[in-house]
């Protein structure tokens, strides 16, 4: 047996009319078991969501959503990352163009604006650690740190995801593995970004607006 039509039997062989990263049939059954990943994120995020709904009023006579969240700073982390989002999705673009100096730039613009974004809020729970609300001083406090820390992990590991990828990219160039491997990673990248503006909405928008209703 030729080892070209060994590959086609093992789902390696590229089929040209599919879009890259979904030409084998290993990269389309990865690609859709990451579906099924995220779905159990989701549910992950939906918990963490349902306790903070539940707990955020439970301030404990500390600090409060009002007293806490600052407007220009939520503000600026959620154009940063909606941002990366946009840059993401060119970078995806670039790597269906098989443009890997398109690819790589916008990847490393994704990368910078996701370390921006993880400053901003490491700055923030600094803030709110150092001047009396740390994690543990009411249930208030541990559902908003629980909730934003483990979408700040989230983004923080898909940033050492996307450097991974780009050394990928420089030593191999873009084939239907590493353009497997862009395209999940922009698919993380977008969801991390839709459970923000929830985070925007539900937590910060939210909690400002009942702060000044109350």
């Amino acid at each position: 047996m030729s080892l070209a039509h060994e590959a086609v039997l093992h789902g390696t062989e590229p089929d040209d009319s599919l879009p890259l990263e979904y030409s084998t049939e290993d990269g389309a059954l990865k690609i859709f078991g990451f579906w099924l990943f995220l779905s159990t994120d989701l549910v992950l995020f939906a918990c963490l969501f349902a306790t903070y709904v539940v707990l955020h009023t439970h301030s404990a006579g500390g600090p409060t959503e009002l007293s806490l969240f600052d407007v220009p700073e939520f503000t600026a982390e959620t154009l940063i990352l909606l941002t990366s989002s946009f840059t993401c999705g060119i970078a995806t673009y670039g790597m269906r163009l098989n443009r890997r100096g398109m690819l790589v730039t916008w990847l490393i613009l994704t990368i910078v604006l996701g370390l921006s974004f993880i400053g901003l809020e490491v700055n923030e729970f600094t803030k709110y650690a150092t001047h009396g609300a740390p994690l543990q001083r009411s249930a208030f406090l541990s559902a908003f740190f629980t909730l934003v820390g483990t979408h700040g992990g989230h983004v923080s590991m898909g940033i050492l995801w996307m450097v991974s990828i780009l050394i990928q990219i420089g030593q191999r160039g873009i084939t239907a593995i590493t353009a497997r491997k862009v395209f999940i990673v922009g698919l993380y990248w977008h969801f991390l970004d839709v459970v923000w503006v929830f985070i925007f909405t539900v937590v910060y928008l939210a909690g400002i607006m009942n702060g000044q209703g109350g």
